[in-house]
Formats: C-alpha cells, structure tokens, sequence
C-alpha cells in the first residue's frame, strides 16, 4: 500500500537560516542525518528556487504585503510533501519530479502561488521528498498561519484534498495518515474520559455481582443487567477508539521508520503515545475480564435486546 503524505511545520521568530542551510544542502556534514548522500546532491532538483536568502525572501513578502507583525507570529512555514517508499520504487527521475510538479500544483491552489519561495526536491536520501517553503499571507494582506492551516479538522480536510488531488493522476495512491491521530503529543483526553466513565461502571457492576446471594439475586441481577446494557455497547465503542489508535500508532511508526531523520522529533512523542496507549489498552483488558465473568443468562439477555434495538433501528 503507498500513501500520500503532507506535512507543516510552523515557524516562528528566525529559523530561517538553519532551515536553509539543510534544504539547499549548504553543509559539508549533516551528523543529524547521515541518510544524506551527498555525493547525490547535485541531483537535487527546484521546481521553485529561491532568489535570495530565505529570510530576504520571507521578509520582502511580509514588506511588499504591509502585513502586521507580531513578535508570535508564524513567519512562514515548512511543508513536506512526499509518499510511502513503495510508491517510488521502480518510477524514473522523471516520474518523480513529475509527483512533486504535481504536488506544487496542489499548493499553488491553496495558497498564494506568489508567497511559496522555494520547493526543493531532495533525490539524495532514502525516499525522495520535497520541501515547500511558503509566507502564510492571505489575498487581503494578513499574516495568518493559523487561517491557512486551520485547526485538526481542517489539517484533516488538507489531508482529504491532497489526496483527492494526487489520485487523479495516481490512483492507486492511498489516503495519508488522519492529522486528527498523528502529529499530536497526547492521546485525545475524551479517550480517557470514556475510560474513567467505564472504570467507575465496572466497579459498581463488579460490586453487585460479588454482594449477589440467594435472597437478593433478583435484585441484584436486574440492577447488573440494567448497567450492562449501558456498559457492554460503550466498551465496544472503546475498544474500537483503542483499535484505531493501535493502527494509527502502527502507520505512525511505519512512516517515521523511512523519514525519521526529517521527523526526529516525533521520537518523544511516540513514547508518550505507547505509554498512554499501553495504559488504556490495560483497562481494556480488565473490561473484558469482568465480562467473561458475568452469568451466561445476562450475557445472553444483553444479546437479545441489543439485536432487538438492531432490528427496529432498521425499520
């Protein structure tokens, strides 16, 4: 399976230099990346070269627009573009920079085609991938990174729209991975939410079952069965969340394992991630225990009424 990839990153103050110095590869040395042949750098190839420095070119545009400044403001902002290794395999020269042609096509659609000041393409890694650089000024002369880019639903939405836009030419190019599951340092806290809710249930369920004898079961039973019913579709549901963030942990690593260099700082992230994640996924199992334990009559109870609700939901 190949996938498209599309990525920001932000950057504000005066990162410009550095920035520069690796995408138009102005060192004799990378020690952060020694993926980099340089030998193969001279094929390095620009769809969109810079005229001047980053800085000249990123402050000429914020000059010519007459754009507020603030000392937060993100001055411009990094886009790798690329595709999972497969994808390339077997493509000529040709066929690659005609990916990313494409790729700037999408970008020029997007933003100001007249504030992207450089889009390199670099052959002298493992997989090749593109870095656009652009200012994010809008058509009325705002400096708005944040009216560009969005928020998650709306990085999800860049995400739908890449990926509309490159399988017309690529077909058989997957969507990437949802911005909504990667890029973010924390699993989402209504994850945890659910999990407190279900864990306070358990207990009141684990309580009722343990105090149930003979001259209360019918209580007892019918007060279990009522929570169950509640209980029982919302563990469901989480472990369909903790299934999805499995996979996206999974395609997560998949994608950092063969751009690791460009992303080193998503390494932090990932072990905050698997921690979380083994934490909840813990839960999950002690959920699943509880269940096994109750009476096969409520199970088959619960059954029954849930295919109930099914059948008349479809009418």
């Amino acid at each position: 399976m190949a996938y498209t990839i599309l990525r920001f990153a932000k950057q504000k103050g005066n990162p410009a230099r550095a920035i520069q110095a690796h995408h138009e590869r102005e060192k004799e040395k990378y020690k952060s990346n020694p993926d980099i042949n340089l030998s193969k750098s001279r094929d390095n190839i620009h769809i969109i070269t810079p005229q001047m420095s980053y800085k000249k070119e990123i402050d000429s545009r914020i000059l010519k627009s007459g754009c507020r400044v603030r000392k937060d403001s993100t001055r411009f902002v990094d886009t790798l573009i690329t595709a999972s290794p497969d994808f390339f395999k077997g493509k000529s020269k040709k066929d690659i920079i005609e990916y990313f042609r494409h790729a700037v096509d999408f970008m020029k659609s997007k933003v100001r085609a007249d504030c992207i000041f450089t889009a390199v393409i670099h052959l002298d890694e493992r997989t090749p991938h593109m870095h656009l650089c652009f200012v994010p000024i809008t058509e009325d002369n705002r400096l708005t990174a944040k009216e560009i880019l969005g928020n998650r639903v709306k990085l999800s939405k860049w995400q739908d729209e890449f990926h509309g836009y490159m399988s017309k030419f690529y077909p058989d190019l997957e969507r990437g991975i949802s911005a909504q599951l990667t890029g973010r340092k924390h699993i989402p806290s209504n994850i945890f939410k659910s999990a407190q809710r279900l864990q306070k249930m358990q207990l009141q369920i684990e309580e009722l079952l343990e105090n149930t004898h003979i001259l209360n079961s019918g209580k007892n039973s019918k007060k279990a069965l009522e929570l169950l019913e509640k209980w029982v579709p919302m563990v469901e549901t989480f472990e369909t969340q903790i299934n999805m963030l499995s996979k996206s942990l999974k395609d997560s690593e998949q994608e950092k394992r063969f751009l690791s260099k460009e992303l080193n700082e998503r390494k932090e992230m990932t072990f905050h991630y698997q921690l979380e994640l083994s934490g909840l996924k813990s839960e999950l199992n002690k959920m699943q225990r509880l269940y096994s334990k109750v009476p096969e009559e409520i199970r088959t109870e619960i059954e029954t009424r849930k295919k109930k609700r099914d059948k008349e939901a479809e009418r």
